[in-house]
């Protein structure tokens, strides 16, 4: 298998990354937490003409892909810049309407997906029955559509409003509970289908995003204690910290390699699927993330707990990723359930 990236790829990553560090994705973020989208959406235009909503997209539907290698570069980079918005969950809905395509239900990819690609409509999803799914929406206040299948159930619906936005671990992560339309846009056995794949692709969005908040936070923290100084020297010396950072790259640099081998599984697209691939991903990206993320709150020190410091933006972004589409202990569960069978 082959787990590096491309020249092209790497380009790729190279070019998103400029054009978010140029978009002043904090303030976008801080902006979205209060409801006021505007910002964020203008960083979401932005990526439509890059391209990065059509990556999971198939070429019949306005995409370029599938493409999940692309899909892992892009998320990384979304991650790294603590981009606000459904952006794992457009992945999902992508994913579930192209496999609904694939069974021959191709009504709601075409009237949503080239939308979608373009950055003409915003969607999300809740799906409660899926492996590391939640009965909550994301961000379901400013989607233009809310897909929702309904735990035990293989029926498809449209939601027709939501309910309150609830609080998260992340302020930017607005949920809601959606409530279903009065009949099913689809049922039957190939939605349920559809929402494992979409689940799979979700998971793995995910994962490769956590990678890119992870990175974020550790580049912030040796930046951090670098310059700190303690008893005239840095803080960065001391070996106890240089100990804690190196064993934080570790976990990042493990977490990588399962994230594109799991985008190789997916591209695949081998018998039963890359679900044991993508759930194994998710937890070592969710624990590098998370691991990065209490280091670089213990070596803030007490200006790593104020929400005024833009580092609280990753923090919250990590803790709410981790259990977002399966915390790591359901997806090692996962993990040896599928590799017992």
């Amino acid at each position: 298998m082959k787990f590096t990236l491309d020249t092209e790829q790497q380009d790729f990553a190279r070019v998103l990354g400029r054009m978010l560090g140029a978009a002043d994705t904090p303030a976008a973020v801080r902006a979205w937490a209060r409801g006021e989208h505007g910002p964020g959406l203008a960083v979401w235009e932005r990526l439509a003409r890059a391209g990065v909503f059509g990556l999971a997209v198939p070429e019949a539907f306005g995409g370029a892909g599938p493409l999940p290698a692309e899909v892992a570069v892009a998320f990384t980079e979304l991650g790294r810049y603590a981009v606000p918005g459904p952006a794992v969950e457009t992945v999902a809905v992508a994913a579930l309407l192209a496999r609904l395509a694939g069974a021959g239900r191709t009504v709601l990819a075409e009237a949503w997906l080239p939308r979608v690609c373009e950055g003409g409509a915003l969607v999300t999803a809740a799906l409660p029955g899926a492996p590391g799914g939640s009965p909550y929406a994301l961000d379901a206040d400013v989607c233009d559509a809310v897909f929702v299948v309904p735990a035990g159930t293989d029926d498809l619906f449209l939601a027709a409003g939501h309910g309150p936005v609830q609080p998260s671990l992340d302020p930017a992560r607005r949920l809601a509970v959606p409530r279903c339309g009065a009949e099913p846009a689809a049922s039957g056995r190939a939605v349920r289908e559809a929402v494992r794949h979409a689940a799979d692709w979700a998971a793995f969005a995910a994962a490769a995003q956590l990678l890119g908040v992870g990175e974020a936070l550790l580049e912030r923290t040796v930046a951090y204690v670098r310059q700190r100084r303690q008893f005239g020297t840095p803080v960065g010396a001391f070996q106890a910290v240089k100990h804690r950072l190196a064993d934080t790259r570790v976990g990042l640099e493990f977490a990588g390699p399962l994230v594109h081998g799991a985008a190789v599984a997916l591209s695949a697209g081998v018998p039963g699927g890359a679900a044991a691939e993508v759930a194994a991903a998710k937890a070592a990206a969710s624990d590098a993330a998370y691991a990065a993320a209490r280091a670089a709150l213990q070596l803030h020190g007490a200006i790593g707990y104020t929400a005024e410091y833009d580092l609280s933006l990753w923090l919250g972004k990590a803790r709410a990723l981790r259990s977002a589409w399966g915390s790591p202990a359901e997806c090692r569960a996962r993990t040896l359930d599928i590799f017992r069978k």
